[in-house]
């Protein structure tokens, strides 16, 4: 199979969807692969590093996706790139088609079969490819968080840890899952107040065994939310329903609830955001006021950390990468449950019901699909 990736051209993306470890490995296992030139330079990869891995380079998109039966990417596809895909071509990457109608439909239409890296789930329950992005955006959350709130940026002016004498900032994380969790340990190490809230009780014990005193827990209820909410310095909205539209959990009216220059980030803008307010930035212009509310909503927060991301993310992709090269992508879904669980559109049909649930559009079971 021929593999490509394209450099990705989202605004303030400097990831890549292939390491010049993954193409070795693909090239190692007989596959071709084709690189776009400069994609991986954001990552600290030169193009030499992958020659020397054994991919070829190209010097335009356009050729990339002309050629490959696999396109590999980080992103969803822009619109300029959804017009390059063709009928059959596999394409495998983010998605995040809940709150996207655009890309949706132009997916749709393309004819492409498109695996998205968030729906692909484990034996645990959890999703492999999403966790690792989890683990950077929840971690990266409280230090943006803590620059939205100096005062030069429209917040507080509140220190996260305080100084003796003076309080720390008091953050709520809305949701104890990956992210939220790895929010809370980075805002708790800061010196800031914590408490995390989730509607999992077994998950709130969780993290009461394993982090103890680290930062509080309780659980989530509309009246102790906004009650939180009101007390609170940052909020953090680490709410997920994989591959569904997330949930709003604070309305515009109750922002004149909080405090003038609290700082509001979403972790959950990729799929919609889980404020009412909430709309997606880039790191080219990450904050924005609403009511005295300052939101920071960038959609692709793990691309500030092109490195570190990009290597978590092509460690967990390129078992499964490797997988749909070697027994082509039906195979490959019929042998593996979870991957299979990765399909969102197959030959202009659509194939994961929360999406075509939030979008209302009708839904092929993708075993059914996947025997067409």
């Amino acid at each position: 199979m021929k593999i490509g990736c394209p450099k990705e051209i989202k605004p303030q993306e400097f990831r890549v969807g292939m390491t010049p470890n993954a193409a070795h490995e693909a090239v190692q296992h007989g596959h071709e692969v084709i690189i776009e030139t400069m994609a991986g330079a954001g990552s600290g990869f030169e193009d030499a590093d992958y020659v020397a891995a054994g991919a070829a380079i190209v010097d335009t998109a356009e050729e990339v996706f002309a050629t490959a039966d696999m396109i590999v990417k980080v992103k969803e596809p822009q619109a300029v790139e959804r017009k390059m895909l063709r009928d059959g071509q596999l394409l495998f990457t983010y998605l995040h088609l809940a709150p996207d109608p655009d890309q949706t439909h132009d997916l749709l239409a393309s004819g492409c079969t498109a695996i998205a890296y968030e729906t692909v789930t484990d034996n645990s329950g959890g999703l492999p490819l999403l966790a690792p992005m989890s683990e950077v955006a929840g971690r990266l959350a409280p230090q943006m968080g803590a620059w939205t709130l100096q005062k030069a940026n429209g917040g507080r002016g509140v220190l996260m840890g305080g100084v003796p004498g003076v309080g720390p900032a008091r953050v709520v994380v809305i949701g104890g899952g990956v992210v939220g969790t790895h929010a809370a340990r980075v805002a708790a190490g800061m010196g800031a107040d914590v408490t995390v809230l989730d509607r999992s009780l077994n998950r709130l014990k969780y993290l009461d065994d394993v982090f103890g005193r680290t930062f509080k827990n309780q659980y989530s209820t509309a009246g102790s939310t906004i009650e939180l909410v009101r007390q609170a310095d940052m909020v953090i909205g680490a709410v997920l329903i994989p591959g569904a539209a997330a949930p709003k959990l604070i309305s515009k009216a109750q922002l004149s609830e909080m405090k003038p220059g609290a700082a509001i980030v979403d972790v959950a803008i990729d799929q919609g955001g889980c404020f009412e307010t909430s709309r997606a930035t880039t790191h080219a212009d990450p904050i924005y006021d609403v009511d005295g509310i300052m939101h920071y909503c960038v959609a692709n927060m793990p691309g500030a950390v092109a490195r570190t991301s990009t290597i978590a993310l092509g460690n967990a992709t390129m078992p499964f990468m490797l997988a749909l090269a070697d027994k082509g992508w039906k195979q490959a879904c019929q042998d593996d449950p979870h991957l299979l669980n990765g399909l969102n559109v197959h030959a202009g049909q659509l194939t994961y019901y929360a999406v075509g649930k939030a979008l209302g559009i009708d839904v092929v079971s993708p075993t059914v699909a996947v025997k067409s």
